[in-house]
């Protein structure tokens, strides 16, 4: 949905929702696709316990980051969300609500989140 203000197009927020199960897990992933970026939620349960934002820099090749709200010592909201603006170029919101109990579970599901991202990259 677009519409327009001062004669510019602004772009409304549009959600985009999937599932897979993963290691015998059922992941969530939640996208809103916002003016310039997007916000990804990915979880099991409802639950928002942390917050990340990243964006590209013209000073540094790696995008800036930083944990809007959550523990800091669970660096995966911020380092998927740096990736991913990395990949995109555009400002991206993370909130990652998956244990940290398997290292291949955050790689299948970052992996999952790509595939998405080529399928239907009108909704990043």
């Amino acid at each position: 949905m677009s519409e327009t203000q001062n004669g510019a197009v602004v772009d409304g927020i549009s959600v985009h929702n999937f599932s897979e199960k993963i290691l015998e897990q059922v992941v969530h992933f939640h996208v809103m696709k916002l003016s310039g970026g997007f916000f990804l939620w990915v979880g099991s349960s409802p639950v928002l316990s942390n917050l990340a934002v990243s964006m590209s820099s013209k000073y540094d090749s790696m995008p800036l980051s930083t944990l809007v709200m959550g523990d800091p010592s669970n660096t995966a909201a911020n380092s998927l969300s740096q990736r991913l603006a990395k990949k995109t170029k555009k400002q991206v919101f993370v909130s990652y609500s998956l244990p940290m109990t398997d290292s291949n579970l955050s790689l299948l599901v970052e992996n999952r989140i790509k595939k998405e991202l080529e399928l239907h990259p009108e909704h990043f």
